[in-house]
């Protein structure tokens, strides 16, 4: 049986740690390295409930896109997240290991997945960190922009994006009856990101996090956006990465059962 570092060695193939943003904190979280693999849950986020599903599969190994800690703790309370996490890790002997940054920016990882799962033509990286990839030319860094498979309405591509996420709602910025046929797309939060996509050329921002005063300068410019929600631009994760791994896995004939956590919900509810 591969080991934990070896498993890390692989997701490192997939989805190279060190594009990982400097703010981030991509790959092992809590465990040993050492510590052998045969079982793996993926899912987007550490929580109780997914190792406790973990647990009751019998599972070495939590993989999951958001990573358990960011920010330094000051103290590690086992009474709560993140220490519960981590002492259930010590116990169990499961280890805690995540994909962030690194598989957002990476070619094949999740925003091009993202922009395959949407109809999008991938021409660049949204935010370029000027690594081009050899083999696809496509620049690495943060989204993407691209092209749509045809002009459609803002409306049209409201209700094309809520089918292929499956997804119940959608927010949407500008008129509904323009017309679009490029986009600019990030999973996940990008916001931030609203004044480059101002300035790029593209017709449309698909993205999640949208604040107010981002949407009033997309609106004031004449752009728009669709706001598909944090959890709803990032769950998709969880079937790229067994995917990705379990073809890595065949390739290295490792027998190892992957998992995946389809209990997780979206934290926001609409009523």
């Amino acid at each position: 049986m591969p080991t934990v570092k070896q498993i890390i060695d692989i997701i490192d193939q997939i989805a190279p740690f060190s594009l990982a943003e400097s703010w981030d904190n991509s790959g092992l979280q809590a465990g040993d390295p050492g510590w052998q693999v045969s079982k793996i849950l993926v899912a987007l986020d550490i929580t109780d409930k997914a190792l406790s599903e973990a647990k009751k599969l019998g599972c070495d190994m939590l993989i999951t896109h958001h990573p358990l800690i960011i920010s330094p703790e000051k103290q590690i309370d086992f009474s709560r997240m993140p220490g519960s996490a981590i002492l259930t890790s010590a116990r169990s002997r499961i280890a805690l290991v995540s994909a962030h940054t690194n598989l957002d920016k990476a070619h094949g990882g999740l925003n091009d997945y993202l922009a395959q799962k949407l109809d999008i033509f991938c021409t660049n990286a949204f935010l370029a960190d000027g690594i081009e990839n050899e083999t696809s030319g496509l620049m690495l860094g943060i989204g993407r922009t691209g092209t749509l498979g045809k002009s459609m309405t803002l409306e049209q591509l409201a209700w094309q994006i809520k089918e292929k996420l499956k997804i119940a709602r959608v927010r949407i910025i500008g008129d509904p009856e323009r017309m679009v046929s490029t986009a600019a797309l990030c999973s996940g939060s990008g916001g931030s990101l609203t004044t480059y996509f101002l300035d790029s050329g593209m017709d449309v921002y698909i993205t999640g996090d949208l604040k107010y005063h981002e949407a009033r300068d997309i609106e004031s410019y004449g752009k728009s956006a669709v706001d598909v929600g944090h959890f709803s631009s990032e769950s998709i994760a969880v079937e790229l990465l067994k995917n990705r791994l379990g073809h890595m896995f065949d390739a290295d004939e490792y027998e190892i059962e992957i998992h995946t956590y389809d209990q997780e919900q979206d934290p926001f509810l609409t009523i």
